[in-house]
């Protein structure tokens, strides 16, 4: 494993540039270990829900959590708004970064994560292989 500490800068897509730190190591799979920084909006699909939500005005990240991979990203996030109000759930693209994001990830080079349709849940589902060595939990 290998980490890479991150600082994303105002305007960009939170989800697709950490999409993008991982794919410029060459890297098929990473994890976040910790998020902090704002956003403006905030766009995150609620636990649930099939459609996404728009938080719009300034939020504060709270927590930043899941796995990166090329287009099998899962990221979860906490955010409050001005009033304290917290709200988490699934990390959509067009979460904007308002004035920074710090992020620590920790890369996995010896592994590809991809998502997959599992029939139990009825979602692509994360599966995860060594190499070549084929799927493994």
């Amino acid at each position: 494993m290998d980490t890479l500490p991150i600082r994303l800068l105002p305007g960009q897509d939170l989800r697709r540039a950490l999409e993008e730190a991982v794919a410029a190591r060459g890297c098929r799979a990473a994890f976040v270990l910790s998020g902090i920084g704002s956003l403006a909006p905030a766009v995150l699909r609620l636990a649930g829900a099939s459609e996404v939500s728009t938080i719009d005005g300034d939020v504060e990240i709270l927590t930043l959590s899941g796995s990166i991979a090329p287009h099998a990203s899962h990221l979860h996030a906490s955010v409050s708004d001005a009033g304290g109000v917290v709200v988490g759930g699934h990390v959509a693209q067009g979460c904007t970064v308002r004035t920074t994001a710090e992020v620590l990830l920790a890369l996995l080079p010896d592994w590809t994560f991809s998502r997959e349709p599992d029939a139990t849940t009825g979602y692509d589902e994360l599966v995860v292989r060594r190499g070549d060595a084929g799927p493994r939990a």
